[in-house]
């Protein structure tokens, strides 16, 4: 069996890297004695697939994971009230928002997601300039960037990745693709003339496609 949780990533413990979160995610489940499954071999690892990693530093309104459970187990789990016994076991900032059993059948978090919806603060540019690059981004037909890939320059042509851009005073609300390749908040700013310096960045939705719909991985449960 494998369920999915969603949670968020907000305040002090947005400086946690994923890798740490990640770590987190195994102990809490340990100390709040799920059955988890186990990868066969030398050295067994729970097995807990992670979505698309959250650089240091941002926040999130909704980061998933999935966790398989062990077949003879996962019958005497409650899944309802796991967020509540989970959100404590971490660090505060992290809640665990909702749970559900996830398909197997389906494409992993990583392949699944197509596309993350920001805000951006920008620091160095007044409301109107912000506006103006953004205007300037959205109407251009190529934006080439020189981007590392396996340790080779790689120039690229951003402007795809591109979906959707507002602006509310220096803050901006992007839609950008993850897929193939995605693009980062910091090489949205990176594309101003001259590139602009981010301040709070927060992943507010992630988009996967299902049956010709949009929906996010997992909704976060109503209050």
């Amino acid at each position: 069996m494998r369920v999915r949780f969603r949670y968020r990533k907000e305040g002090k413990v947005r400086f946690t890297s994923h890798r740490d979160v990640a770590r987190l995610w195994e102990r809490a489940l340990r100390r709040a004695g799920l059955p988890v499954a186990l990868t066969e071999g030398f050295s067994p690892r729970p097995k807990v697939h992670f979505g698309l990693a959250l650089s240091t530093g941002h926040e999130s309104l909704g980061e998933y994971v999935d966790v398989d459970l062990r077949a003879d187990d996962a019958d005497m789990v409650d899944l309802p009230s796991l967020p509540s016994l989970l959100t404590p076991l971490f660090p505060v900032g992290i809640v665990v928002e909702s749970v559900a059993e996830a398909d197997r059948r389906e494409d992993s978090l990583q392949q699944a997601v197509t596309a993350c919806q920001w805000t951006i603060e920008v620091l160095d540019r007044t409301p109107a300039e912000v506006a103006d690059q953004c205007r300037r981004l959205l109407e251009a037909d190529h934006l080439p960037m020189t981007r590392e890939r396996k340790g080779k320059a790689v120039v690229d042509d951003i402007r795809p990745y591109i979906l959707a851009l507002s602006t509310t005073g220096s803050v901006i609300t992007a839609e950008l693709a993850t897929q193939p390749r995605g693009l980062r908040p910091a090489e949205l700013l990176a594309a101003f003339e001259p590139p602009a310096t981010e301040g709070r960045v927060c992943r507010t939705h992630q988009w996967i496609s299902l049956d010709g719909q949009r929906r996010e991985p997992l909704a976060a449960a109503t209050p």
